[in-house]
């Protein structure tokens, strides 16, 4: 059994104790890092919570002896300088998405993760729905043949004023880093990469407190290009309702398609190519038959990733998400911000410089944060995670 410790015990952090206090049989939770005295009465209100010790940091709770693992909740500023110290300390670390603010921090990170020869998770939870990895399996297959076009709308992360005026350190420069590309995207962004992969090109038009009053984006709209020629849109936004859940796959021999919690497979009778070089009168169409394609299976969600993270440290079973890939789905949001900064189409992947130049850029902006006080609001995130 894997022994862990959670550092950042707000809402997402005691979500996971509860995980770890009863639904994981690999894992136990022997500790946390808090000050808190309200977020350590609700973690001693738990079935199990009084048995936890407390520490006041996370190097003590490290010193303690009583932990293998942590488990990193807390607000993404602290993310990378946290798990850094970590891995100093020779502790596996599993941390919560994002796994930073800026590339080139989570690029020091990665090499951090790699001299430290301990696991190294990511929270992408979305990956164990079974709907997207079947996708994943298709489409890596070859099967209906190559991408042509990729649309991701997620526009159903809504978002009242009060979700953003409950943590002083939500929906700023300073304290978060970003808005919806940091906050609610990094599992559609991690999602339409682990499916699609890389693109080559970008641009994009964020919207900063276009309909919330805060500093970052609440509405993102982004257009890609890839290296086969394909290209995609990115669409995101927490200020619209009832809002849209939709990833589409165009390929060579059809279409994928997952909304409303199914996945749907449109196949031509002849690949799209073929049909366009062949087909003599001029209107037609290729004829095309729908399946519906959900697979059964558990969402594992958060429990399903600290499972197999536990299980990876215990017998090398594969992690859902090694943390290392936390750094594509960053690199996609980063992109689409410094691209509607500088007004500019970028290449991609990201370069030293471009590193720079967003990291210089996003300091600028957080040195003229707003300063602002939280007001007592409880989050229930179950309502965040009911979700595909």
């Amino acid at each position: 059994m894997v022994r862990f410790g959670i550092v950042g015990l707000g809402a997402m952090g005691l979500t996971h104790a509860k995980i770890l206090l009863g639904e994981v049989e690999e894992a136990r939770l022997t500790a946390v890092a808090t000050r808190n005295a309200q977020n350590i009465a609700a973690l001693r209100a738990l079935p199990g919570g009084d048995a936890v010790q407390v520490f006041d940091t996370p190097e003590a709770m490290y010193k303690s002896g009583e932990i293998d693992a942590v488990l990193i909740a807390s607000p993404h500023r602290a993310h990378v300088a946290q798990a850094m110290q970590a891995f100093a300390a020779g502790m596996h670390v599993l941390l919560e998405k994002p796994t930073g603010v800026y590339t080139s921090e989570v690029r020091a990170l990665n090499a951090a993760a790699d001299a430290s020869g301990k696991a190294f998770g990511v929270m992408f939870n979305v990956r164990t729905n079974p709907i997207y990895r079947r996708m994943k399996e298709i489409v890596e297959s070859g099967e209906m043949g190559e991408i042509r076009r990729t649309n991701m709308i997620v526009t159903d992360w809504f978002r009242a004023q009060s979700y953003y005026d409950c943590g002083a350190w939500r929906a700023t420069w300073k304290g978060e880093g970003g808005g919806v590309l940091l906050n609610q995207a990094p599992h559609s962004l991690d999602i339409w990469q682990w499916i699609c992969g890389m693109p080559v090109r970008l641009r994009a038009f964020c919207g900063l407190g276009r309909w919330h009053d805060i500093e970052v984006e609440d509405d993102v709209t982004a257009y890609v290009e890839y290296g086969n020629g394909a290209t995609g849109t990115f669409i995101a936004c927490t200020g619209e309702a009832p809002g849209t859940n939709r990833f589409e796959v165009s390929l060579d021999g059809g279409q994928l398609l997952v909304e409303n919690g199914r996945l749907l497979r449109t196949r031509t009778q002849v690949p799209v190519s073929r049909f366009i070089r062949e087909y003599p009168d001029g209107f037609g169409k290729p004829e095309t038959a729908v399946e519906d394609i959900t697979p059964p299976g558990e969402y594992g969600m958060h429990a399903g990733v600290t499972r197999a993270f536990a299980r990876h440290i215990l017998c090398g079973e594969p992690m859902i998400a090694d943390g290392r890939e936390g750094l594509n789905s960053l690199m996609l949001a980063n992109a689409m911000l410094l691209s509607s900064w500088a007004e500019e189409t970028l290449p991609m992947p990201f370069d030293a410089a471009m590193d720079a130049q967003y990291a210089r850029m996003l300091q600028e902006r957080a040195a003229h944060s707003r300063e602002k006080t939280a007001k007592p609001v409880t989050l229930d995130l179950s309502r965040s995670y009911s979700k595909s």
